[in-house]
């Protein structure tokens, strides 16, 4: 069975027409209740096991609950969430997938690889269904065969990123760079997946990629002030340990005079220069129209594909091209989905 991909349009200036269909906005509530039919019977609990706490995986569940609700399953309404955090830590996305399962919840939404993995390790002998979302390599995390179909009662949606498309945009706005470093956390399969791509592809940009691994968050100032000394730009993944650490990152970087470059929107806003990245509002609303069918009795998650995002949209901040030093031609700022001209650190 072929993959299903979600119809997020890809911006990258000059070399393909962008459409700015925008979709961010969250449905009002009178249309997301009138949008599919369920019973007045029914009742739902669920359980969303969330990583780490920065601004792509909150969009991702904002995104996720606005999916359900356009399918007719509303918080509040006939619709119970239990969320919890894990901080980043393993340990704790474990224990919170297993309390979800000791109160018997409907499903399991699981955001980033970590948690995706705890949850279906923790209802492998349940019956309750695991969605999860922003999972960058389903297959390498042991959650989908190599066709894209399930290993069990999973399913959701990927974050893979666009690897040639951000090196590719980091070659127009560095004509002479040489080396771009990655900073990633060991534990993270899908950091590990994602640097392998990197390096394939690199090569044929002209670049060398210098990988540092990182064990927890602890680590991440002296790595990133080493990382920064060796290389001419950084680029980030959707590394959930590393993406909790931007401002450090980016503090290393601006010591040395080199720029950072980012992998969703959010990191963008928060101060690097540019991304080719992935709207994640979008990805967890398409992940919470997943969620709906099973919970819905429409589909089981075994039957269900896990979904792809194939393309990406450009975004660039300016301030943070004029704090690195970087004059970016008119055109490409004026091609992106969406541009800022501040850093936006909340």
């Amino acid at each position: 069975m072929k993959k299903k991909v979600l119809s997020i349009m890809m911006a990258i200036a000059m070399t393909m027409a962008m459409t700015a269909c925008g979709g961010t906005s969250e449905p009002k509530a009178e249309e997301a209740s009138t949008t599919a039919e369920v019973s007045a019977e029914e009742n739902f609990t669920i359980g969303i096991s969330q990583f780490a706490e920065h601004g792509s995986l909150d969009n991702c569940r904002e995104g996720f609950l606005a999916g359900l609700a356009e399918e007719g399953i509303v918080e509040g309404e006939n619709l119970t969430v239990l969320f919890d955090n894990s901080q980043a830590d393993m340990g704790t996305a474990s224990t919170i997938a297993d309390n979800f399962v000791s109160q018997k919840v409907d499903l399991i939404c699981a955001i980033a690889t970590p948690s995706a993995m705890s949850a279906y390790n923790s209802c492998m002998k349940t019956e309750i269904p695991v969605i999860y979302t922003a999972v960058s390599d389903p297959v390498a995390a042991g959650l989908a065969n190599d066709d894209g179909t399930s290993v069990g009662n999973v399913t959701g949606t990927s974050d893979a990123l666009p690897v040639t498309n951000q090196l590719e945009m980091i070659r127009e706005i560095l004509p002479e760079a040489e080396k771009i470093g990655i900073l990633y956390t060991t534990s993270e399969t899908n950091s590990e997946s994602t640097i392998a791509e990197y390096k394939k592809y690199a090569a044929d940009y002209g670049f060398e990629i210098v990988d540092s691994g990182i064990n927890t968050i602890a680590d991440v100032p002296m790595a990133a002030a080493d990382l920064s000394s060796r290389v001419d730009c950084i680029t980030n993944l959707t590394d959930n340990t590393v993406v909790s650490a931007l401002q450090t990152v980016l503090d290393a970087a601006d010591k040395e005079g080199i720029p950072v470059f980012g992998s969703e929107v959010e990191q963008v806003k928060n101060g690097c220069v540019a991304s080719m990245g992935l709207e994640y509002y979008e990805l967890g609303k398409q992940t919470g129209v997943m969620a709906a069918k099973v919970l819905k009795g429409e589909a089981k998650a075994s039957e269900l594909d896990y979904e792809v995002i194939t393309e990406a949209s450009l975004y660039v901040n300016t301030a943070a091209a004029d704090k690195a030093g970087l004059v970016l031609d008119e055109e490409f700022v004026n091609g992106a989905y969406e541009k800022f001209d501040e850093i936006i650190v909340e």
